[in-house]
């Protein structure tokens, strides 16, 4: 077996899971989960039906092995939407490449860019740096590349920003992939153009390669809709070099069985993936291709999603301002929130306890980050996910106020 399976940590919810083992829900509540970050509002129609379409079109053919970089109409659809969303001109050729989801993506990417055999004066390994709390994927896909991941905390104090500055020059000088996530996953920060700026200075000067994590950019709440890393470096006047950025449709369009995505960025980064993929059998079936186009040459369902999810984060956020530390997140679906004061600021017991009493499941934060530099900036809060109807997510507010309320020291 790889040795490298040995490092890899439980996901989250194995260890929600072990957390909630001998816990017996209070059977005088239904169950609401606001645990895991899977979209619930339906996936449209039209989705669906073109989706259905297409396995009796034979220009969709499942006889025939799918082409890995995609068809030409789909790379178009994925270049006329970044034209549509961003202003950006991409050769759909060679800048933009369907993927089976972000998830897989992101971890297949640390495979085709760490060089686990090039080392420092030191005897030094390769690093890859991660935001911290941060998606447990980008961790899994460094550690079985041969590299070592460093983490960023997140600063409260500025509305949950990542302290890149906290990183030492010395694990810079190592790093070969940066991974970042704008709109954040758990916080919901978005990084500003000061931010990008200060990455693409540091990616310049040390050479590592930038994997920016968009899933989550079309669910916002202010007027102006999130910067995407693309974006920023238009704006700055600068290429794609070493820049790659990641979305798909699974919270855009609410189809995350759809498994459907693209990355988009630096050319040669690409051309590279895309030999790695070609061997790892990463071709996207023909009717998810044609579902694909379908999705994103579509916005009116995307205004409508993001409407809902306005609605429900304005009517679900006062309530559990009452009793938690939370506000309203730049973007995303979910709400991070801190639990001091309540079960002595013990996020898993705040959990575990909540599930017992009133049948609501929530992600301890500490789940979610790793203890770097003797800190977890998880520890002591929870994450929700928005993703239920609105009335369901209400009734599960009401309930940790009425939880929090009672078990307040």
């Amino acid at each position: 077996m790889n040795p490298l399976l040995q490092k890899l940590q439980p996901y989250p919810f194995e260890r929600l899971r072990k957390l909630f083992e001998g816990v017996t829900p209070n059977p005088a509540y239904r169950p609401i989960s606001l645990g895991i970050g899977e979209p619930k509002h339906p996936t449209p129609d039209f989705i669906k039906q073109t989706l259905n379409s297409a396995l009796y079109d034979p220009v969709n053919d499942l006889a025939a092995y799918p082409p890995t970089a995609g068809t030409p109409k789909l790379r178009a659809a994925f270049t006329d939407w970044l034209k549509q969303r961003y202003g950006l001109e991409l050769d759909p050729a060679t800048q933009v490449l369907p993927v089976n989801g972000s998830r897989e993506a992101l971890f297949a990417f640390a495979q085709t860019v760490i060089d686990p055999n090039k080392q420092d004066g030191q005897g030094n390994g390769p690093v890859v740096v991660c935001p911290n709390p941060f998606y447990q994927i980008y961790e899994g896909a460094a550690l079985l590349a041969g590299a070592k991941p460093y983490f960023a905390p997140s600063d409260p104090k500025r509305n949950f920003a990542v302290d890149w500055d906290s990183v030492p020059d010395a694990v810079w000088q190592r790093t070969q992939l940066l991974y970042v996530c704008s709109p954040g996953n758990p916080t919901g920060a978005v990084m500003p153009l000061d931010e990008w700026k200060k990455l693409f200075d540091l990616s310049d000067r040390h050479g590592f390669v930038i994997a920016s994590d968009e899933c989550y950019s079309e669910i916002y709440f202010r007027d102006e809709p999130p910067l995407g890393g693309l974006e920023a470096a238009a704006k700055l006047g600068r290429g794609f070099e070493r820049l790659v950025a990641f979305t798909s449709l699974s919270k855009r369009s609410n189809a995350p069985g759809l498994r459907s995505g693209f990355v988009m960025g630096d050319a040669a980064l690409l051309k590279a993936f895309l030999l790695y993929r070609t061997y790892h059998g990463s071709a996207m079936a023909p009717p998810t291709q044609a579902a694909s186009i379908a999705a994103w040459g579509d916005e009116a369902h995307v205004v409508a999603n993001r409407e809902q999810y306005r609605a429900k984060f304005a009517r679900v956020t006062p309530i559990l301002a009452e009793a938690l530390d939370v506000a309203l997140p730049d973007a995303g679906f979910y709400l991070w929130a801190g639990v001091r004061g309540v079960c002595s600021g013990d996020d898993a017991a705040f959990a575990r306890e909540l599930l017992a009493q009133y049948n609501v499941t929530v992600l301890p934060g500490s789940y979610l980050a790793r203890e770097a530099n003797q800190f977890n900036p998880g520890r002591g809060r929870i994450r929700m996910a928005l993703v239920a109807e609105t009335a369901e997510c209400e009734e599960a507010a009401r309930r940790i106020v009425q939880f929090v309320q009672s078990h307040s020291q």
